[in-house]
């Protein structure tokens, strides 16, 4: 009685918090477009472009719960796919009241942005902003920087997917946006960053996205520990291929608003963007194939997917500043450090259910390392030092922030809410123990059971590329 009377009392509180922010917003939207002149007029290419790329970036979210469901067993199938779909609820409410504001706002130092700038979107309306977004609506700005504040942490999810408390990492993502995402995005992408001053370039977010979201990953699996599956070497078989090539599909044509769209113009830049993230995608998936051929495995579904997926990552930071044959290169180291990560990580006690550190950290890693090689004019490649050098620096300081930072969000999530489930609901699944709900009895007929799968299920330790 007491265990329904506390969620009755979280409910209820949740559902005036929001009635609370509504009717203060409504005051807030009032002033919107107030707060500065507009530095140039409206370019409607650019407009009609980015609002095109904004929905293409939220698409990549479902995209990503697509390509992270089908690969986790059958019973914790619909955690995973709401461990995603959460985040587009929570970080869209969350950037409004302070996300925006901390990560552009008026700049402190270049670390942080002041919350008050752009308090419940407070002056983000339809005027542009001089150094923010000269040609577009900032309204429109803050939205498109929204979508990539809602998949990085879903990216994290996939590192401890199996094993995690529903409301623990709901707790954690609202912590992670607010004290490693925002001041991130601030150092990176504000005129007034520290790191965007240095001279660090990050076109669309290899830093802030993958590289924040991999490290953070692997501090999650470090954490949590091994799933009892994963201890007890037993046999994982992803629950649904077709649902990875969905997933993968839905983001790679994302991808393209992703980083095309971080040009912030319909321009000649967003179109070398679009097509060096084209390019390294299919470098990447087709080394990754050429490993498992190599390494005397069949090529799978999962491990070409996989492998496109690294080179998109790979790509992002320096989608727009490289040349289409530089990119190819890109795709294709990233491919292959990443398949090794993986192959490594398989033979370790770590369990990253889903690789997430491999292919996102590491793949995020020797993307912005390699800006640093190939970014046109600036790069090692051309003769200059100073570029490259500054990325190292920069992946020192992200990885130990990104790493330790979560680490720490971990310990304080867990001494509120514990944040592993117990071995029972881990046994059950997540779908039941979290969800009350599961895929059916009718999807569990449909597949047969491992034993009669024409290529053996993969062992519990094994990368998801390489699961039958």
């Amino acid at each position: 009685m007491t265990n329904s009377r506390n969620k009755l009392a979280l409910g209820a509180a949740g559902l005036l918090l929001l009635a609370g922010l509504g009717l203060f917003s409504t005051d807030a939207a009032s002033q919107a477009g107030q707060a500065g002149q507009a530095a140039a007029p409206i370019s409607a290419a650019d407009t009609a472009w980015i609002l095109t790329a904004t929905a293409m970036v939220l698409l990549m979210t479902p995209g990503l719960s697509f390509f992270y469901g089908g690969m986790v067993r059958l019973k914790n199938v619909v955690s995973t796919l709401l461990q995603s779909f959460v985040a587009m609820a929570v970080i869209s409410l969350l950037w409004v009241v302070v996300g925006f504001s901390l990560a552009f706002g008026d700049s402190a130092g270049g670390i942080i942005g002041d919350p008050r700038t752009f308090f419940m979107f407070h002056g983000v309306g339809g005027d542009t902003h001089a150094s923010l977004a000269p040609t577009i609506p900032l309204l429109l700005f803050a939205l498109f920087q929204l979508k990539f504040a809602i998949i990085t942490p879903a990216l994290i999810t996939g590192a401890f997917a199996e094993r995690v408390r529903f409301g623990a990492y709901v707790l954690f993502m609202v912590l992670f946006s607010l004290v490693i995402y925002a001041p991130l995005a601030h150092w990176t992408w504000h005129p007034e960053g520290f790191l965007r001053k240095w001279g660090v370039l990050d076109f669309a977010g290899g830093t802030v996205v993958h590289m924040s979201a991999g490290f953070a990953a692997f501090a999650g699996a470090l954490f949590l520990g091994r799933r009892h599956a994963h201890r007890d070497n037993e046999a994982h078989t992803p629950a649904n291929v077709p649902f990875v090539l969905l997933g993968t599909g839905l983001l790679w044509f994302g991808w393209f608003g992703f980083n095309a769209g971080s040009a912030l113009s319909a321009s000649s830049t967003a179109t070398l963007a679009f097509a060096t993230t084209n390019t390294a995608s299919a470098a990447a998936m087709l080394t990754w194939m050429a490993i498992d051929w190599m390494r005397g495995r069949k090529p799978s579904a999962i491990g070409a997917c996989v492998g496109a997926v690294v080179g998109l990552v790979a790509v992002t930071p320096a989608a727009g500043l490289v040349t289409i044959g530089h990119s190819i290169v890109i795709g294709m180291v990233a491919s292959a450090v990443s398949s090794a990560a993986v192959h490594f990580k398989t033979r370790s006690a770590v369990d990253d259910t889903l690789d997430v550190f491999p292919c996102h950290g590491i793949g995020g890693a020797v993307g912005m390392l390699l800006t640093g090689v190939f970014a046109k004019d600036v790069g090692l490649f051309y003769g200059e030092t100073r570029t490259f050098l500054l990325h190292l620096a920069a992946f020192g300081i992200v990885g130990t922030f990104s790493f330790g930072g979560a680490w720490v969000l971990y310990k304080v999530v867990d001494l509120l809410v514990p944040l592993r489930v117990t071995a029972e609901q881990e046994a059950l699944g997540l779908d039941l123990s979290q969800h009350g709900e599961s895929v059916g009895e009718m999807a569990e007929a449909l597949l047969p059971p491992a034993h009669e799968l024409p290529i053996p299920a993969a062992k519990a330790g094994a990368p998801q590329a390489y699961a039958a």
